[in-house]
Formats: C-alpha cells, structure tokens, sequence
C-alpha cells in the first residue's frame, strides 16, 4: 500500500476551514469562487490542467462531499474529498498547499461540467463524511470541566506573571532612561537598543510587547520626522507598563486588552466559551503580510445586521499555505466569538450556519466624517491600536492621493496606494462603496463595490516618500525628549496641543500619596495623551476635487464569459507560462477587436500596462478599450500612447475632426475614406500643413483604403515632407498605384541601369549601375546609407530594383518570374539584381515572385540571400503553401522547420497541424532530448487549429498510459489544454 499524506491541518486528515454544520443544499459555484480559494496562482493553473475528464477516473457527489479518483504518476489515483459546506478538504498527494490541485481541479470539474452521480460513493468518501459528522458534534458540545491539574495550572500561570512583571520593570526603566538621555543619541546608537530590550522581552513572555519595541528600531533616522514618531511611541509603550502596573484595577475590557498588548495568550477555548454573535457576515477584503518566518493573513467582515466589524487571522509558516477560509466578496450566516477586549475585533468562527454566496454591497458604509467618529471610538478605549476598519459609502479618488465623500470631506490614501488606478478604472469617476483600513498614514483600500460587482484592492506599491504626514507631537515636548531631561527637565502637569492642556494618566492608587512623577514619566505620559488626543481628533479634509466622471460607453460590453476569461489572463492565469499568456492576450484582444465591444473596466489598468509594454498589442486593444479606457489613460502619462490608437466605437461627427483626440481623428478619417474616398482625402489635404508631424504619418497610411489615381497628386507632395516616416507612408502607397509617376520614374532608372542584349551564345542581362545618389533618387526613396560590405554603385542598383513594379521585368524580358530569376543567377551583378527583386517581392506582396526566388536560393552553389530578405519573402508564400513547405522539412527532420513554423501567419492547414502531431508523438517516444519536444509543443499550442485539441488529448493520454518519461509527457499535455484554452476563448467572442 502506498503511503499517504494527507493535505490537513486537523488530526483527522482534514483541512478544515470553520464550524461544522452543513447547510441542507449548496448551490453549484462558479469559477470565480474556485478561484478564491486558491493559495497562489500557480496551484489555480495546476488545477485548470487536471480539471478534464481525463484526469479523472471517477467522481461523485456524496450529500455535500464532492470527491473524485485523480490520475496522477502513481499507480494509484489520489483520493479527493471536498465538503462544499466548510470548505474542506482532503487528498492523498504529498501536497502541503491547502487546498492542493486536485481538490481545486475537482471542484473546477464540478463547477463546468455535467450533474455528477450521487451514488455509490467509495469507502473513503462515506469515510470522511463520517468523520466530519463526529467532529461537528463533538465541537457543537461546550467546552468544560476543569484542567487535569489544576495547581500546576495556577503555579505556570503565577510564574509567567512574575515574569511579565519583571520585563514590564525593566521596560519602564529602560524608557525612563531613553527620555532622561535624550533621543538625539538614538540616532547614532541605531537599531540595536531597540533589539536588545525586545530580546529581553520576549525572555520574560511578553512578545506582543516585544515586537512594539523592536518595530521602534526601525523608526530611528528614518524620515525627517523620525524624533516625533519615535516618542509618540515610546510614549504609549510608557502608557501600556502604566497599564500593567494598575491591573487589577482596571475594568475587565480594559485588563484584557493590556494583557493582549503585552502579549498574553488567550486560549481558543477560552474564547470559544463566551457568547456568540450570530449573524449575516459580509467578508470585506483580505490583507496578506510576510515576515520572512510567518504569513499572516487579515481578514475583516462585517456583520450586515449588528454592524459590528470582526477580524479573522490566520497564520503560515514559511512554504506553508493559508487555509482559504473566507472569499472576498461573500457572505455566510454564522456564529463569532470575540478575543476579550474593550472594543473587541478579532474573532473565531464558532459555527457557519450557510454556505458563503456573493452579495452586491455591504450594508452601512458611512460618509468620512461618521467613519473616523468610529475611529476615535475605537482608540479612546484602545489608545495602542494602530489602525481599524472603515467602510465609506460614496468616496470618489481625486487623482491627487485622496478620496471625496458625498458632502465632499476627503481622506487622504496610504503611501503605496496613492494611485488607485483599479478604482478609478472600475467606477469611471462615480461613487463607489470603498472598505478600508484606518491609520494615521491614511487609508489602505481592501475593496470596493461598483454596481454590484466587489472589485479587490490590489497590493500596495512600494512607496520611498513614506506617509505625508504633519508633526504629531508639541514641538517644546519634542525638544525636551531630544536633548533628555537630565539637560531639560519637563515640569509641566500635561501637554498643551491645539490651545488645550491635556492631563496625562491618572497615577495608580498603590502609588505613596506623597510621591510625584519623574520628569521623563511625565515627559512620556504627556507624549502618550498627545498622540491618542490628537489621531482620535482627526477630522476628514476640504478643497479637495475628486475626478470628472468618465462619459458613458458607446459600444456594447464583451460577453460576461469573454470578460471573465480576460481578466483570468491579466491575472497570469494561463496554461504555457508567462510567454504564453502574452500570446494568448494578443489573440484574445484580436479576436474581441474583430468582434466589436468594450472590456470590463476593471482589466484596464492592466492592458494598458500591457499596451506598454508590447506595442504590437497596442491597435486591438485601442478598438476595445471603450470611452473608460481614453478617459483612464489620459490621466497617466505612460498610458497616454492609447490616446494615439483608433477606437473601437468611432463618432460620425464632424467635430471629432476637429477636437478629437489622434485616435479618434483616425478613426474618423477611415470611416469617411470607407464612405467617400476623395472628400476624406479632400479634408486632409485642407488641414495638412496644420496637422502634427508626429500624426502625419498615420493620416497617410489610413488613405490605404481605396486607394485610387485621384491620391496621387497629394502622395507625391508628401515626399517632400521634412519627417522621413511620413515619407515612406506615402511611397508605399504610391508603390501600390500600378501607373504612378513614381513607378514610370524607377522603372526608367531599371531599365537604364539592366537591359537584355542576344549574343551568339545567347542572351544576358547587361547591367550598368547608377554611380551617384542624386536628389531625385532620394526623393523617390532610394537610402543613402548602403548595406554593409557592399559598394554605392551595388546599393543603388538594388534599391533601383526594389522600387521598380515587378512586371516592368516580365514585359521587358518576355520571361516569368522564374525565368527572369535565372537570368540573374550566376551573374557579376547577382547579389543586388536577386536582393532587388526580393524586396520589391516583399514590398509589393507576390508570391509567384516569391516562390521563384526562393526556390533559386535554395540550389546548391547559390548566392544566397540575406537571411532577414530570405525568411519575409516566406510571409509572402499563400499560408497553404507555407504550410506545405513546413510539413515537408519537419517529415525530413530539417532544421528549417522550427523556423517555417515561427513565420507561418495565422491558422495553420490541416497538412501542417497533421504533420505536426505526427512529429510530436515520435519525439515524444524516441528523441534523447526532451526540450526540442517542448519547442515544438509551444509553437503548436498558439497556432494550430483548435479543433485538433481532442487529438492531442488523447495522444497525451496514451503517453501517460506508456512508460514514458514524465518530461516528455508533460508539453504534450500542456498542449493539450492551451489548445483547449483557445477553443474556449474564441468561441467565447464569436
């Protein structure tokens, strides 16, 4: 029997994500709700990959355990259980992510394909259930009894306080002394004070404590406010030993929290034990922080009936995974149990009572003002918390690093957050339900809600400015804390901030009466009173302006399932890697080009990031951009090269010529050439001189459609323009015209330069080639830089060449193209003569004088042409000729064949994808070498036919069933699915 190791942190083997009831019916998910529940984007792709059914050898539904027989390398299939009312889960693959792939492919497989059958269910299945049954009913019982040992019990608790209290002495000291001394010296003392006393610290158990302590390390020298952030906090340190000293006099809430800040532990027991708030639990938003040793992952919800906020947190270790318990965006009736404090926040799930289903907003979100009036609740009865949940209902960004309320009061954004393209992106500018955390820095977005849809903050950017933040601290407290009161005592009763006098703590009933505060006790307490005083006072800002709403789209919006499928590719969720996700964006936005429509607005700032990046993406996605997508990328700098791109959705007005942005005017010029050719040229020709040279250019080229004589006139004035890809627009289209002047021009240089002269022998070509670049010749295109190596009588020959129409040869010579190819072979002036006719092949599309060149280049003891010429003239071959000549080299094991592959455009023929899989299916069973498998596999996946994805399904299948290396298996299966990935995603946009 194999050994199995289960992906659990229960005893039972079990992953298991909160209470045990299970709701009587769980509706089907969908693919988003997978998604959410996956630990990183690498196990989601690994689950896409065994979500088919070939994967699976069974599977069922139990009640609500979904489980299933996953073929893996083994010759065991895995054993997957999922209960679809926790989520748990559980698997016999030595994964340790929670959930592993093939409890995520298993429910993927559930979510897209058909009913599976109830019944009958394998042992290990009704096991489990089993299992989970007993341990709901075991954890439905309350918790009781007294411990085991009661005296030792009391004994380790007494020891651990007289620990604590031994540390919480030293830490008063030692912070009397960093006042009485002064903070100046701290700047070159560093960080290493701060880490002895924590050290120190967490040798007396007290570790929450600890941690504050060695966080003030990083503060020293940090920032031109480093002094005041440092004393506000040295303060409330003083403020939490004040805490302890006075225990047991203190309100129970109140003792509770003291004892959490010093780090105290709270058994989950404990915590289970006390009431329960039962109620609808809207999750808010989730925040992940990596330490290096430990993950810890916040997660806030939101009672929709009490209004009460909770904070859920889970922790990892290094290479473990996070449980997935909650999906942003959901909601769950179920019961929570507090920690104890004075304004209790973090909570246990005791028992879910429903499955979690997606809701369209949370309920009481406030304006600003409200929301910090919560704030300033939640400090004066914890003066050391550092940050608490807001939930703002209607804030629009301003584009300045704040955002605007209803009543137009503004709060300002954390560093890292400043630029919250994703919100402006997904609400247009319109109000919108933002969830957020609370701190003096500003607010750090979790979430938001625009019609009903829950959009994710994304991670913050890193920020080196650090928070914008004014002084916090009295500048004569400030002074007396740097110099030290042993050089400048504080006798002040308290500190004196916004023209108050501000009493610090009250002294501890067990203090002598006669005794009176130090001078650095004093300093500290008024530091802390300050600092509280001062952040719970903070009021919401005015004058700032939040953003013009984006105009309302024109073109419909793309199919909900084609939006869904974007948005997993900008999220790099993707079969191939990296490279292919690039790929399968450029054929995503094509297609969707071709389609007609806009978007989701939420995938923007991501394309535009992509437009950036990769140019050639840069056409489609102007046309699918949407009116939202000018909008957002007019208000960055580096997006604004989409401003430049012709939308989609292109206004008929007259007035979009003239004030429309570059995009907007081209389209516009296309449609009125695609209606009456010569009144758009006409208009172009009236503003030309007006227009800017960098839009030039693109003008030209959109005369393309119906070209005619009639454009002649004004493409010959343009080659005189003073910018060199203006002009080169125009010659191509000249180039084009069969009879225009520029053709009669160079075909009279062709024809003065190479001429047919009959000898006894027969007949050859006589060739007398310009010697001098002159003005007209530059004109008309010719380049006065020569290639390398060759001379300038050789360079003009071949640009003379390459300008001349193609059949000005065939007519004059009486030949072909082949015939004529012949007569150059072997001449003293070949190499010019063949490059010649090649370029002009490419420049003027014909193939028949394609296929005659290459052919000639591919004799033995020819020229040969450079290789750049060479392989364009291959895009110039009928792609079914293309694809013949592939099928062929890769038949004869030719090298060439990876490299007719790379150029062949667009869909391959049958032959070539036949061809293809024949080659793929030998490597796989013969080739020593597993990566040149996996060259032609990812050239397959982006162009074959998608309708070949079954047979090659199938062909990974019986590699599988073979004893095949698992690395030649492994790109044949990856085939498989991006082939599948594609059928999918084009059908999505017929």
């Amino acid at each position: 029997m194999p050994v199995e190791r289960w992906t659990t942190a229960e005893p039972d083997g079990t992953a298991d994500l909160g209470g045990a009831a299970q709701p009587p019916d769980v509706p089907r998910w969908n693919d988003a709700r997978v998604a959410a529940l996956a630990p990183d984007a690498g196990s989601l792709r690994a689950a896409r990959a065994v979500s088919g059914a070939g994967h699976w050898a069974a599977t069922g539904l139990l009640g609500e355990i979904l489980w299933g027989l996953c073929r893996g390398s083994g010759s065991s299939p895995y054993q997957v259980c999922v209960d679809l009312a926790g989520p748990a889960y559980r698997c016999s693959c030595p994964s340790r992510k929670i959930p592993c792939k093939h409890a995520l492919g298993l429910l993927l497989r559930w979510v897209d394909g058909p009913d599976l059958p109830t019944e009958p269910a394998p042992a290990f299945a009704a096991e489990w259930q089993a299992a989970r049954a007993a341990r709901a009913a075991r954890a439905a019982t309350p918790p009781g009894g007294a411990p085991a040992d009661p005296a030792g019990a009391h004994q380790r608790a007494r020891q651990r306080a007289e620990r604590v209290a031994a540390g919480m002495t030293e830490l008063r000291r030692w912070l009397d002394d960093q006042v009485q001394q002064g903070l100046a010296a701290a700047e070159q003392a560093g960080h290493r004070p701060y880490e002895t006393m924590a050290a120190r610290l967490v040798d007396a158990q007290a570790p929450a404590a600890a941690t504050a302590v060695r966080r003030l390390g990083g503060l020293v020298g940090v920032g031109p406010l480093w002094a005041d952030r440092l004393l506000g906090e040295l303060g409330l340190l003083r403020l939490l030993v004040a805490g302890h000293e006075r225990l047991d006099e203190l309100p129970p809430g109140l003792a509770a929290t003291v004892r959490a800040r010093i780090g105290f532990p709270v058994a989950t027991d404990d915590v289970l034990s006390g009431p329960r708030v039962t109620d609808r639990w809207q999750v808010l938003g989730q925040v992940e922080t990596d330490d290096g040793a430990l993950t810890t992952r916040r997660t806030w919800l939101r009672g929709a009936d009490s209004g009460r906020f909770a904070l859920v947190l889970a922790f990892a270790a290094a290479g473990q995974s996070l449980n997935p318990d909650f999906a942003p965006g959901t909601e769950l009736r179920a019961d929570l149990c507090f920690y104890p404090g004075t304004t209790p926040l973090r909570a246990l799930v005791a028992e879910r009572h429903s499955a979690a289903v997606a809701y369209a907003a949370p309920a009481g979100a406030l304006p600003a003002r409200a929301a910090l009036a919560g704030w300033a609740a939640a400090l004066a009865s914890d003066p050391w918390r550092h940050d608490a949940p807001v939930l703002l209902a209607g804030v629009t960004p301003t584009g300045t690093g704040w955002v605007v309320d209803t009543t137009g009061e503004a709060l300002p954004l954390a560093p890292g957050h400043h630029e919250p393209w994703w919100l402006l992106a997904a609400a247009g500018g319109a109000p919108a339900t933002l969830a957020a955390e609370w701190s003096p820095a500003g607010l750090r977005p979790l979430a938001a809600w625009v019609g009903g849809r829950h959009i994710p903050a994304p991670a913050p950017l890193f920020d080196s400015r650090g928070p914008d933040l004014p002084p916090e601290l009295p500048s004569d407290l400030l002074a007396a804390a740097l110099l030290g009161t042993a050089r400048r005592p504080w006798t002040q009763p308290g500190a004196r901030l916004a023209g108050r006098t501000l009493a610090g703590p009250t002294p501890p009933a067990s203090a002598s009466s006669g005794s009176a505060p130090s001078a650095p006790a004093s300093l500290l307490d008024a530091a802390a009173t300050a600092l509280a005083y001062g952040r719970a006072g903070t009021t919401p800002a005015t004058g700032h302006r939040p953003v013009a709403a984006a105009p309302p789209e024109q073109a419909a919006p793309l199919p909900t399932a084609a939006a869904d499928r974007l948005l997993r590719l900008v999220d790099g969720d993707a079969p191939g890697g990296a490279q292919a996700v690039q790929e399968l964006l450029a054929q995503w936005l094509a297609a969707a080009a071709r389609r007609g429509g806009h978007v989701p607005p939420q995938a923007l700032p991501a394309l535009l990031e992509a437009g950036r990046r990769n140019a050639t993406l840069r056409p489609a996605l102007g046309m699918v951009a949407g009116r939202r997508g000018g909008w957002l990328a007019a208000q960055r700098a580096d997006w604004r090269w989409l401003l430049d791109e012709a939308p989609g959705a292109a206004a008929a007005e007259p007035e979009v010529w003239r004030t429309g942005s570059p995009g907007e005017r081209l389209a516009y010029l296309a449609r009125m050439r695609a209606d009456d050719p010569d009144a758009a040229r006409d208009q172009l020709v009236a503003g030309w001189d007006t227009e800017a040279p960098e839009e030039r250019a693109r003008f030209v080229a959109a005369l393309s459609a119906g070209l005619s004589a009639a454009d002649e006139a004004f493409l010959e004035r343009v080659l005189d323009d003073p910018r060199r890809e203006v002009r080169e627009a125009a010659l191509e289209l000249l180039r084009r015209l069969p009879a225009s002047g520029l053709s009669r021009r160079m075909a009279r240089r062709a024809h003065a330069a190479v001429r047919l002269e009959r000898t006894r022998g027969g007949e050859r070509l006589v060739v007398d080639p310009p010697q001098t670049l002159d003005p007209a010749l530059r004109r008309d295109g010719v380049g006065a830089t020569p290639a390398r190596g060759m001379g300038i009588g050789a360079w003009l020959l071949e640009e003379v060449v390459a300008g001349t129409p193609l059949d000005t040869w065939t007519t004059a010579l009486h030949r072909d193209p082949a015939a004529v190819v012949e007569l150059g072979r072997g001449h003293d002036w070949a190499t010019p003569l063949l490059h010649g006719w090649a370029k002009a092949a490419i420049a003027q599309r014909d193939p028949a004088w394609a296929a005659a060149l290459l052919a000639a280049d591919s004799r033995r003891g020819a020229a040969g042409l450079r290789e750049a010429v060479r392989w364009d003239l291959h895009l110039i071959l009928p792609p079914a000729e293309l694809g013949r000549l592939a099928a062929d080299a890769l038949r004869r094991e030719d090298h060439v064949a990876h490299r007719l592959l790379a150029v062949h455009p667009g869909r391959w023929p049958d032959e070539l994808a036949v061809a293809v899989i024949e080659t793929i299916a030998h490597r796989a069973r013969t080739d020593r070498h597993s990566w040149q498998l996996g060259e032609l596999c990812r050239a397959a996946a982006m162009a074959m036919p998608t309708g070949y994805a079954g047979a090659v399904a199938r062909l990974a299948a019986e590699l599988d069933a073979e004893p095949a290396d698992p690395s030649r298996v492994r790109p044949v299966a990856e085939l498989a699915r991006t082939l599948t990935f594609r059928h999918e995603m084009l059908q999505e946009l017929q």
